[in-house]
């Protein structure tokens, strides 16, 4: 279906037809620009050539008018148009110094200063426009059209028309329309996009799957969980679009610094041209001509600029890595964090219990009361379950038939194999028989869960479980210990199985047997106690407690829509070595906002002083002290985009 197809409010919530309102604007934005820049340029070059090769002043006086009319008619305007407000921008400095060079014979200059700012303009507007186009990209990434079984047939639509439970079909090759369930296939899918892992993951029956993402190799079915307007990809472009319009800290202070600036640097001016005239009796033209200069080279351009170019290439450099940071503030936050705060199940482990030990007792054989446990349990949905099923399975164990099969509520199962009873479950379901205590101390002092195997006559043996600690976890520790911040840990875990965790990775402290409140709670007291306080969670369970802290970063957000809502980061995937990506690009990017600030103040304040003494032209001022100044900051702020770790 073509895109014309949505129309009315449809179309104005269409990523896809958003994206070609973007990519217009990607390719016609600089047209009009780059002709007025090429008009003046060559007037402007007529106009030194009269003046300077053939002595023909008045021509090139005229020649140089036309660039003012042509590059700064823009600037005159908003000069005004602010002044008439009562706000004093750049641009009215710029027209004060170009039509007061005028005025006293320096045509050539004045023309000069509104042609090199009109260009410094554009080249901002560039800067801008590229950080912008992180945007487009993501919005490219967004399919149009899905293919769509109705009625038994597969029909091609645009993906506004699908609805929830539909099912869509994805072959090799096709970007995957919507955010769903496979129900039917098998296929590698590249989901770099929403990750940045690039590493395909094989998808199964079962197994969700993302808008944007790549079917690399095989058929899939998939059943639609969420519509257009509410996949994964959709609310990352849109969490990254208000992420740009979030001022950090360093950007509001300098706002605030620009709106007394200009009129102190104007009132300088005015000094500077009146006061060595009329009190020393000096030249009238040569000090107004310096105070000219004085209020070009104080524009705050790259000042203003140099902060928030900076940010919005760190924002979209930890995109494109699968880390969505929702402000630029936290930018700037993450680089001062003094602790970071980990929930244990799902982030520093991985959720899912795993069995660890096998202990068979009175003579019994570990394959053995590994099939009798996983016939059992293969009826049963619960977790400890699963973990035994897929060990069994692990293992290749041919599973035993069970009959009469019984859950006993808060015990454990029964069931009959081989007309013989036999049981797995707790303690309590073995009372009267003999328990290994000597195994059950050692297991319930290493934090693992335990159920035992046996009969009504003895007890066969015991399992250890245990929810396995991400290989990423004591990487991410080290990083943060070796950088002084230190590490701490909430769980409503008992505090055997917290201290295990918390000594395995090494942390500087831990909390147990919390439920989500009092989560709340420790994080205001670890906020009290040690200032700044990122808290990493799955963005569910711990939303209150992410939302506390100063930073909030949630765990695994391709599959959570509470992770994108209540964090203030989001990890796309389960990757905690992005805490440590996250801290060196906020330093590497404070690092460069650092760079750009004491770049701009020092050139800046340098050339007024020279301004004053008469050492710097209007020339200079404009092509060295703005643009040059500028262009410096853009392509220093650029580098961050193209940084890797």
């Amino acid at each position: 279906m073509p895109r014309n197809e949505c129309s009315g409010e449809a179309q104005n919530s269409c990523i896809c037809c958003e994206g070609d309102l973007f990519e217009d604007k990607g390719e016609s934005w600089k047209h009009k620009p780059l002709l007025i820049i090429s008009i003046s340029a060559i007037l402007f070059i007529l106009g030194i050539c009269l003046e300077n090769l053939l002595e023909l002043s008045f021509p090139a006086e005229i020649i140089f008018l036309a660039v003012v009319v042509v590059s700064g008619y823009e600037i005159v305007k908003e000069a005004l148009e602010g002044l008439l407000k009562f706000r004093f921008n750049m641009n009215l400095l710029i027209t004060i110094a170009a039509v007061g060079a005028f005025l006293i014979g320096h045509g050539q200059e004045g023309a000069a200063v509104f042609f090199l700012f009109y260009l410094a303009e554009f080249l901002e507007e560039y800067a801008g426009q590229r950080a912008q186009n992180s945007i487009a990209s993501l919005l490219k990434l967004s399919p149009q059209t899905a293919h769509v079984l109705r009625e038994e047939k597969e029909v091609e639509v645009h993906v506004h028309s699908v609805q929830v439970d539909e099912k869509v079909v994805a072959r090799p090759g096709d970007k995957i329309p919507l955010d769903g369930v496979v129900i039917k296939g098998i296929s590698a899918v590249n989901q770099a996009s929403i990750t940045g892992e690039s590493i395909p993951i094989t998808k199964r029956v079962g197994d969700e799957v993302f808008a944007g993402t790549i079917n690399l190799e095989g058929y899939l079915e998939i059943r639609v969980t969420r519509r257009d307007t509410e996949t994964i990809l959709y609310r990352i472009i849109e969490m990254v679009k208000e992420s740009k319009n979030r001022k950090s800290q360093t950007e509001k202070f300098i706002d605030r610094f620009a709106t007394y600036y200009t009129p102190t640097v104007i009132l300088l001016a005015v000094i500077v041209a009146t006061v060595p005239p009329l009190v020393l009796g000096m030249a009238f033209t040569e000090w107004f001509y310096r105070a000219l200069v004085l209020l070009v080279v104080s524009c705050p351009c790259a000042l203003a600029i140099s902060t928030p170019v900076s940010m919005v290439s760190g924002i979209t450099s930890a995109t494109r890595k699968g880390v969505l940071i929702k402000g630029r503030e936290y930018v700037e936050e993450m680089g001062a964090i003094q602790t970071v705060v980990f929930d244990k199940t799902g982030t520093l482990t991985e959720g899912q219990l795993e069995v660890t030990d096998i202990e068979p007792v009175n003579g019994n054989h570990a394959p053995d009361l590994m099939k009798i446990a996983a016939s059992l349990e293969v009826h049963s949905k619960h977790p400890i379950a699963r973990a035994i099923v897929q060990k069994a399975q692990e293992s290749n164990l041919e599973l035993y038939k069970v009959h009469n099969f019984r859950s006993l509520t808060g015990n454990g199962l029964e069931g009959i194999i081989h007309n013989k009873n036999f049981y797995i479950g707790k303690k309590s379901l073995f009372q009267g028989l003999n328990l290994p205590t000597d195994k059950i101390d050692v297991l319930e002092e290493e934090g693992k869960t335990m159920v035992l195997v046996g009969n009504q006559e003895e007890i066969m043996g015991i399992l250890g479980l245990m929810d396995r600690v991400r290989d990423c976890s004591s990487h991410a520790v080290k990083f943060l210990k070796d950088n002084r911040i230190k590490t701490v840990m909430l769980t409503g875990d008992h505090e055997n199985t917290a201290q295990v965790v918390a000594s395995q990775l090494g942390l500087d402290e831990y909390h147990h047997s919390l439920l989500p409140e009092d989560k709340v709670d420790k994080i205001e007291e670890i906020v009290s106690r040690y200032g700044n306080v990122a808290m990493v969670g799955d963005g569910v369970n711990d939303a209150p407690a992410l939302a506390r802290a100063n930073i909030g970063i949630a765990m695994g957000g391709a599959g959570s829509d509470v992770a994108l809502e209540s964090a203030d980061i989001a990890l796309l995937d389960d990757d905690l070595y992005k805490i440590e990506y996250l801290v060196k690009l906020s330093r590497k990017t404070m690092g460069v906002v650092r760079q750009n600030v004491v770049l701009s103040i020092l050139i800046k304040s340098s050339f007024a002083v020279f301004a004053v003494f008469g050492l710097v032209t209007l020339w200079m001022a404009v092509g060295i002290g703005d643009m040059g100044l500028s262009l410096a900051v853009i392509l220093n702020a650029l580098r961050i985009g193209g940084w890797k770790s």
